[in-house]
């Protein structure tokens, strides 16, 4: 995976992760449930993938035009570019952040 199709890397802000998370920001207000963690890269927004019943990481994306998120679980390092529909890693981001367990996952 290489980030050299992807013409959004211009919108990166969040270059180092966080230390910790709650959760799914928007699961987490809404008392809702979510399985894997991503954080967008334009402001830091930690939202649930796909496969979570209220897809908010892509949700977030498309509402606030933010592309590019990174996956938060543990031992992934990928990215995702929503508008380029592509996968890659982008070394420039650093840090590892500890998550609580899904919900999903009892």
């Amino acid at each position: 995976m290489s980030a050299t199709s992807c013409t959004h890397l211009d919108t990166i802000e969040i270059t180092e992760l966080p230390e910790e998370v709650a959760g799914c920001e928007d699961c987490l207000a809404s008392g809702g449930v979510w399985l894997h963690l991503r954080i967008c890269l334009a402001c830091g927004h930690v939202g649930c993938c796909d496969d979570s019943p209220g897809k908010h990481a892509s949700a977030h994306a498309a509402a606030d035009d933010h592309p590019l998120i990174r996956s938060l679980e543990p031992g992934e390092e990928w990215c995702w570019c929503f508008v380029d529909d592509l996968a890659m890693r982008i070394p420039q981001i650093t840090g590892e952040t500890r998550i609580p367990r899904s919900p999903m996952l009892g």
